[in-house]
């Protein structure tokens, strides 16, 4: 079966994402003026997000991935797995934690926990989904491109097992 055929409808489109994505560089550089903030990607996710941001963002600035496992299939585990760590130091550094989709706010309470005992200077997240109705634990998202109901989405870096992380657009299984 083509793989077109068992997608549901547009969700969020490219030139949504892509607006949004540029407000969210646009606050990052006004926030971080004068400073070199250090972007943390949570892979796999997050990786199409990332890039997009970074382009945008008008200021110096570095960059690092992380790995984390919290997923099965279509379902949160809701136990997380360190994956890949962190390949340079943060202490005192200004991190911004890339996330793709806030969910259930496991995963993002684990890393934020996990970076603070690294203490950096400041530690901030930008993640391009939330859907709160999932919300399990309060987590702040400072930096958020849309809220969103309680669908499984993909596209843009999210998979649907493993598939479809480079549509350019978010769309969700089909429902019914």
């Amino acid at each position: 079966m083509d793989a077109d055929q068992t997608r549901g409808p547009v969700y969020l489109s490219e030139a949504e994402i892509q607006a949004r994505v540029a407000e969210l560089a646009a606050a990052i550089t006004r926030d971080y003026a004068g400073r070199t903030p250090h972007l943390i990607a949570v892979l796999n996710g997050a990786f199409i997000f990332m890039a997009d941001l970074v382009r945008r963002i008008e200021l110096p600035l570095t960059l690092d991935f992380m790995a984390v496992a919290s997923y099965q299939g279509t379902e949160s585990s809701g136990e997380v797995e360190l994956i890949k760590d962190l390949s340079q130091p943060i202490g005192g550094r200004d991190v911004i934690v890339v996330e793709d989709i806030v969910d259930t706010g496991i995963t993002l309470e684990y890393l934020l926990d996990y970076l603070h005992a690294r203490k950096p200077a400041s530690l901030r997240v930008a993640a391009l989904l939330s859907k709160p109705a999932r919300r399990l634990r309060e987590v702040p998202v400072d930096y958020l491109g849309f809220e969103i109901e309680n669908a499984y989405v993909y596209g843009y870096g999210l998979d649907r097992d493993q598939l479809d992380r480079n549509l350019p657009y978010i769309t969700s299984l089909p429902t019914g």
